[in-house]
């Protein structure tokens, strides 16, 4: 663990390899796990406003899951997320033949939203924690992402230079700066 800042950072996000294998996890993220992804404050109020516009990207199912749940939910442990489908896919979900995909970032790829998704489907396989004082940095070791790890290793992409737009999309640019220099002090030492 380093500290950047206000940030407190696992040497797993600068040393282990990752790159997202959609042909073979076909979006399982998406559609495992038991929870929605989470958000923050603002996101909230984004998916409010945006859900009219992502609408018509959804499935059946995501619409009646938004409308019975709201765009957002409190779960289980009081954290702000996505609401799910039968506690499973996400009401975000689409999918391209067997592949899960996002709703919302369908509707940013065609210039209707300008949101992409929330931060941290973006910052994934980066898990933050915010404290009061920091913000805790971490990679998420989930067995779905197998083939995101093979694939990273073979392209040899550390998880930090896979998630570099969501990084500077959550922390900043100038804070990413700083998180090269120290990767290529811990490569170099």
């Amino acid at each position: 663990m380093f500290q950047l800042g206000k940030t407190i950072i696992s040497e797993d996000i600068l040393e282990k390899e990752f790159v997202c294998n959609l042909s073979a996890c076909k979006g399982a993220c998406c559609v495992d796990g038991d929870a929605g992804a989470p958000l923050n404050e603002a996101e909230t109020k984004i998916l409010e406003e945006i859900y009219p516009k992502v609408k018509p990207f959804l499935r059946k199912e995501g619409i009646e899951a938004i409308e019975a749940q709201g765009a957002w939910v409190k779960g289980t442990d009081g954290d702000l997320e996505t609401p799910l489908i039968d506690d499973k896919d996400c009401a975000y979900v689409i999918f391209d033949g067997q592949t899960a995909l996002c709703g919302i970032e369908q509707a940013y790829n065609q210039g209707i939203v300008d949101w992409k998704k929330p931060v941290s489907c973006h910052l994934y396989p980066i898990r933050v924690k915010d404290f009061t004082e920091f913000a805790a940095v971490n990679y998420d070791r989930w067995d779905i992402c197998d083939d995101a790890c093979s694939l990273g290793k073979e392209l040899e992409v550390p998880v930090y230079k896979f998630v570099k737009e969501a990084l500077i999309r959550r922390f900043g640019e100038d804070w990413y700066q700083e998180l090269e220099k120290v990767a290529q002090e811990l490569k170099n030492s």
